[in-house]
């Protein structure tokens, strides 16, 4: 009976939630299934291990740059006069190591306050900023692993971005947290607490607060930190995910720390560096599972295809070359802005893992731009008349030879002659005609 039941749970997993489901099912159905399959990806990709490497990069990344980040963000919010609301913070987020957790955040605050940036000098200083930005760019390609994002920021948007992080991220934190009290402390309300159900509701609201305020931040992180455009309605759901794993993971977390007298034993005072570390190696691990189900919340195409990534055969690619790039030389052509990720996905029924790398081999062939911006754009790299479209066949058959080490390969003269053949034959099929060509010739269909 057990093992009928466990290969009907295997048929289910390997098949069943596979298959295209009936027209006339309901919203709620078509929901469940999908979900369903979102978790059976995650938990797959989990397994592989390769999130759990980089969390645990994070964790040594962030040791290092820990108490020079705080260290900023206590110049700036004492410039507000906001600075002491950085401890509270602080022991909000350590809270799961429950009676060390005070420690730890003494510990840091000391550290912090023992930071004097005049003695410093000016090397001192760009090694402090420097230790944050390789903090926060290694977060960054975190996050774009697990959105499979090929390129990081340029270096310019890096010291925008970053330094609007470093310098507004600490004062919007604090000014939530201020608005949020002030809310809750307002004359309308205390008075609205006596009648019901009102009353309810608030104590409700405010027992959910510092969740809410936790799933606010990760969907904050969600959007900005990958370099793509993120969905607020994914960011937010993942958001959620990855809170309720935050609470539930911290309480089991908290209970284990409080049971932990023989690790306290055995390792001393570094029991608490012992605990400090699993629950930031914890915190990253639940930031980019909660990023995962983002991301695959994003790309439906890839849910329906198991999250598996799909290679495309050497013709395929090919066609969907050509097609991609007559598609991006029209919106050229027709004088309209240059195409994001998202329209292409939108446009070309492509997942945004192939979309990503049939454009990385264009562009490495010298037949796209990618244009700097809110979201990367892409265009023709020079006049649409002036590309071949032998050249784009060339570079998408040749893309790995422009960049990994070319294999010399013998072959007999027989060989040599047909493929000499087979490419005068193309050739003469195609003679001059241009990319230009092509669009004209969609456009007249």
């Amino acid at each position: 009976m057990t093992m009928d039941l466990m290969s009907n749970i295997k048929q289910f997993f390997q098949k069943s939630l596979w298959q295209e489901l009936p027209v006339q099912s309901n919203a709620l159905v078509r929901g469940m299934f999908n979900s369903l399959r979102v978790a059976y990806i995650v938990v797959r990709e989990l397994a592989k291990g390769e999130l759990n490497l980089r969390a645990m990069s994070l964790v040594f990344t962030t040791l290092l740059s820990l108490v020079p980040l705080i260290a900023v963000a206590f110049s700036v919010l004492k410039a507000f006069g906001v600075h002491n609301q950085i401890e509270p913070f602080l022991l909000s987020l350590l809270e799961p190591l429950g009676a060390k957790g005070p420690e730890i955040t003494a510990n840091i605050i000391g550290f912090v306050q023992n930071v004097k940036v005049g003695v410093l000098g000016s090397l001192g200083v760009a090694m402090l900023f420097y230790t944050i930005i390789s903090l926060i760019q290694k977060i960054e390609h975190a996050f774009n692993f697990v959105w499979r994002v090929k390129h990081a920021r340029t270096l310019a948007r890096r010291f925008t971005d970053y330094l609007s992080v470093i310098m507004i991220g600490p004062v919007l934190v604090v000014a939530a947290m201020g608005v949020a009290a002030t809310v809750l402390n307002h004359n309308v309300v205390q008075s609205l607490q006596a009648i019901e159900p009102f009353g309810t509701l608030i104590l409700t609201v405010t027992k959910l607060l510092p969740y809410l305020m936790i799933i606010a931040a990760f969907t904050f992180l969600y959007k900005f930190i990958p370099n793509t455009r993120v969905k607020l309605g994914p960011a937010l759901i993942g958001a959620s995910v990855a809170g309720v794993l935050w609470i539930a993971v911290g309480t089991m977390f908290a209970s284990f720390v409080a049971s932990s007298s023989n690790y306290t034993a055995i390792y001393s005072s570094f029991a608490i560096l012992f605990f400090f570390m699993i629950w930031l190696y914890l915190g990253w691990f639940i930031l980019l599972t909660g990023s995962q189900v983002a991301f695959y919340l994003q790309h439906p195409k890839l849910v329906n295809v198991g999250g598996e990534h799909v290679e495309l055969s050497p013709r395929l690619r090919e066609q969907v070359g050509i097609s991609l790039m007559t598609q991006i030389a029209k919106r050229f052509y027709d004088q309209m802005p240059a195409s994001t990720i998202t329209e292409l996905e939108a446009e070309t029924a492509l997942s945004n893992s192939v979309l990503q790398d049939l454009l990385l081999k264009l562009e490495q062939g010298g037949l796209l731009v990618e244009l700097m911006g809110d979201e990367p754009r892409y265009q023709p790299a020079r006049d649409i008349a002036n590309i071949k479209v032998s050249a784009i066949l060339y570079c998408l058959r040749t893309a790995e030879e422009l960049t990994g080490l070319t294999v010399r390969v013998e072959s007999s003269p027989a060989i040599d002659q047909v493929l000499s053949r087979l490419h005068e034959a193309q050739q003469t099929v195609l003679e001059d005609m241009s990319l230009r060509d092509l669009v004209i010739g969609s456009q007249s269909r």
